[in-house]
């Protein structure tokens, strides 16, 4: 049953299954085991992540396409949410529009690119996608009437999503029942469908493709399948993906901005973040996005202390000062690279024995 849930992709190593499961069941058990606003918040752009990651994945790790229109994508799902219920107010029907809207318009941009530019070779294709990321996120700008231009959006999400509405008096293990809990394990349900549909996807025939075009594209085209057909259904689907991971953002955060959805901060993260986690992976999608987001969010909280412990060393204090974690997640990431060639999935697989690596994977997924 479990096999077949997984699409039949098992994790092949005995320490990958108890870490994802570690992970997942921490996610499940986040507002219980970590209780507190931010830390709920870092869990809900943890699973975020994981689906944006995830959706990447399948353009550069199983396709072997560079795109850096992804947060394009990842932007108009966000506005979509935040536009529709501006207009039309915080009812469902405005975040089915919003999203319905979001999807189209991704769809035909998904299209237009895959169409036009696909042709070209990796470095060009990557370039195109460059331009038009920021020509939308200018665009998104500067169309103010619609999009709140640098200052964006705020909005209010249905009632029952809301943290103003209690379901229960009384707390349960010290948990609020209430609006913002409902909203969360809503995000956690549609993000475990989302991994799961992606990994139903690359264990298809049509998965099996990508991936032979990944490997040579030549030998691919030579043998009767259409390259440019299978590269440009594989971008049309990573934008989906990335839409409803827009979307999942914005109605966590009832807001959103240019920095918040199409900053390109944002795809030099996802980068990082299927490079820790392994390419051509969607497990890697989880791992690296916990790793990534968390180490985020909790490394300034640890150099402060780390800081103020070392306060009779003032050079070692000043090494430690939060004001300098992005050399600490530089330095952690070159580490990972160097210890991790590829990736933390792809390193534990390894690591695994043979035999069990061959036992793990049924006879008609091999």
């Amino acid at each position: 049953m479990l096999s077949r849930l997984l699409s039949h992709d098992l994790p092949r190593s005995r320490l990958l299954a108890a870490v994802l499961l570690a992970l997942v069941a921490g996610l499940a058990l986040a507002p219980f085991l970590f209780p507190g606003v931010k830390a709920l918040s870092v869990a809900a752009k943890v699973l975020v992540f994981v689906v944006l990651v995830a959706s990447f994945d399948l353009l550069l790790g199983y396709t072997g396409i560079v795109s850096f229109a992804h947060t394009m994508f990842f932007g108009i799902g966000a506005y979509g949410i935040a536009i529709a219920t501006t207009r039309m107010g915080p009812t469902w029907g405005a975040l089915a529009a919003g999203l319905g809207c979001a999807l189209a318009l991704s769809l035909a941009l998904s299209l237009a690119v895959g169409l036009f530019s696909l042709r070209v070779r990796a470095i060009f294709f990557a370039m195109i996608t460059l331009a038009v990321a920021a020509a939308f996120q200018t665009l998104a700008s500067q169309l103010s009437a619609w999009t709140g231009g640098e200052d964006g959006l705020s909005f209010k999400v249905p009632a029952l999503l809301s943290p103003g509405t209690e379901f229960a008096g009384e707390p349960f293990l010290g948990v609020s029942l209430d609006g913002r809990l409902l909203c969360y394990y809503l995000l956690f349900a549609l993000a475990a469908a989302l991994v799961l549909a992606l990994l139903r996807i690359v264990n298809s025939p049509f998965g099996r493709v990508l991936q032979a075009i990944r490997e040579n594209e030549f030998r691919a085209e030579a043998i009767g399948y259409r390259v440019v057909v299978y590269r440009t259904l594989s971008s049309v689907l990573s934008a989906l993906f990335a839409t409803v991971a827009g979307a999942m953002l914005a109605v966590w955060l009832r807001y959103n901005g240019p920095d918040t959805s199409l900053s390109f901060e944002i795809m030099v993260d996802v980068l990082l973040i299927v490079v820790i986690g392994g390419m051509g992976t969607i497990y890697g999608a989880v791992i690296g996005a916990v790793l990534f987001v968390v180490a985020q969010n909790y490394l300034q909280d640890l150099l402060r202390l780390g800081s103020e412990a070392a306060s009779g060393l003032p050079w070692l204090a000043a090494l430690l000062s939060p004001d300098r974690w992005l050399l600490w997640l530089g330095l952690l990431f070159v580490l990972s690279v160097y210890h991790f060639p590829t990736g933390v999935v792809g390193r534990l697989r390894d690591r695994a024995p043979r035999g069990r690596t061959a036992a793990a994977v049924p006879e008609e997924a091999r």
